[in-house]
C-alpha cells in the first residue's frame, strides 16, 4: 500500500464518512443517522469502506451495524 500522510488519512476518512452519511440518509431516511455517531468512531479506512459498500445490500440499520461491530475499532490517527 503507498504511504499516506496523516493529512491525506484524514481527508479520506472525512470523505468516507459523508458519502456514508449521504448514503444512510438517501436509503434509510434522515431517522438513520443516529447510527453515525458509531460509524465516525471508526478510523480504519477499509472498515469505512466496506461500510459504504454495505449501505447498498443491507435491509436494515442493524444489518449494516454487523459490518462494524463485529470487528475492534482502531485508535484515531496521531497528529
Amino acid at each position: 500500500m503507498q504511504y499516506m500522510t496523516s493529512f491525506e488519512r484524514i481527508t479520506r476518512i472525512e470523505g468516507l464518512l459523508e458519502a456514508i452519511e449521504l448514503g444512510l440518509e438517501l436509503k434509510f431516511g434522515a431517522s438513520s443517522l443516529e447510527v453515525m455517531d458509531e460509524i465516525s468512531q471508526i478510523y480504519d479506512i477499509e472498515q469505512l469502506r466496506a461500510i459504504k459498500e454495505g449501505i447498498k445490500t443491507a435491509t436494515s440499520i442493524d444489518e449494516l451495524r454487523q459490518i462494524y461491530q463485529s470487528s475492534t475499532t482502531e485508535n484515531p490517527p496521531e497528529n
